[in-house]
């Protein structure tokens, strides 16, 4: 049996593209390059064509939209998988305009901040970290959106959103200052080029998303996996077949950096060992009980920010054959 598998192609998911991972006995994969922005022939997004469209048999997703997916569809014809390919902190991935006198969340209240959505798990994660980690209420901060929303949710009416015209570029109004700020899963290609006009909010991120790593103990998840119900009402192991092959691939990207020369980051191998040292072998960990306090904090948060109309536990984001992992 083939089944199509849309994934970006991360360093951990080459192996899938390469064809050196074990495959679960009878499944034969036909794995599809698909970013989450990817335009094509229906201009969709691959989250929107795997949530909306069931186009794929296999998918990355948004975590944040199949959040919103599963608490408001109890038909949803789609289970997920405990393997999380994306993750962020929030922190290194806020910017500011290069001379503005924000230097802190706080900075922020009142202000213009930008989003891709306000659905994007990006979004989600740093709104959480806003009130958790800093106590600004990110009700207090209107909202700039420049995609729509995957999953349509009712946010109410404390939420200040407004959508931008498809002929505005965010980048340019954060560089321009037209907006305060950004909150991006990466800087847009406006801005790659032009990075004398902006700055990371927090001077050194990376100690500060250090800080939030020792307080909390995790990695903060960004995407899941999730496959079709009925090739799993089908072959029943099949999800915890699935999440053996991830592992798999995961294994075999870690082996990538045995070579101190694998990357073109000229110091790829002393960042590696560093973040061993800091983060332990393995932050990308993959089943359920190993981030069970990351999902119950997100879905904590999805339930504040208006995306689920009560608090979910995380095992209804998955099939029942991998709660146990």
């Amino acid at each position: 049996m083939e089944l199509s598998i849309a994934l970006n192609r991360y360093d951990r998911h080459y192996p899938i593209f390469e064809g050196s991972i074990r495959l679960p006995k009878g499944i034969s994969l036909k794995p599809m390059l698909v970013g989450e922005s990817h335009q094509l022939k229906d201009g969709g997004s691959r989250h929107a064509r795997t949530l909306k469209d069931l186009e794929f048999d296999i998918s990355e997703v948004s975590l944040a939209s199949w959040v919103a997916a599963v608490a408001n569809n109890p038909d949803l014809p789609l289970v997920g998988i405990p393997t999380f390919p994306r993750r962020f902190f929030s922190m290194g991935q806020v910017y500011v305009p290069k001379d503005s006198k924000a230097t802190s969340p706080k900075d922020l209240i009142g202000k213009k901040v930008g989003l891709h959505s306000f659905q994007t798990t990006l979004s989600v994660l740093a709104k959480g970290d806003l009130k958790r980690e800093y106590g600004v209420d990110w009700r207090k901060i209107h909202w700039v959106c420049f995609r729509p929303e995957i999953i349509n949710v009712d946010l109410g009416p404390d939420v200040s959103i407004e959508w931008l015209p498809p002929e505005k570029e965010i980048g340019e109004m954060l560089m321009s200052g037209e907006i305060d700020a950004f909150m991006s899963p990466e800087p847009r290609k406006s801005m790659l080029t032009q990075t004398h006009r902006y700055r990371r909010l927090f001077p050194d991120s990376e100690a500060e998303e250090l800080r939030v790593y020792r307080k909390h103990g995790f990695f903060p998840v960004m995407h899941i996996v999730v496959i079709k119900r009925e090739l799993v009402e089908a072959r029943l192991e099949l999800c915890r077949e699935l999440l053996e092959m991830f592992e798999d691939a995961k294994r075999q990207a870690y082996e990538y950096y045995d070579d101190s020369n694998y990357s073109l980051l000229v110091w790829g191998r002393n960042h590696y060992e560093r973040q061993r040292a800091e983060l332990g072998p393995d932050p990308w960990v993959n089943g359920l009980k190993a981030n069970h306090k990351n999902l119950v904090e997100f879905l904590e948060d999805s339930h504040d920010q208006g995306l689920t109309p009560s608090v979910l536990q995380p095992e209804a984001l998955f099939h029942p054959s991998v709660w146990n992992t």
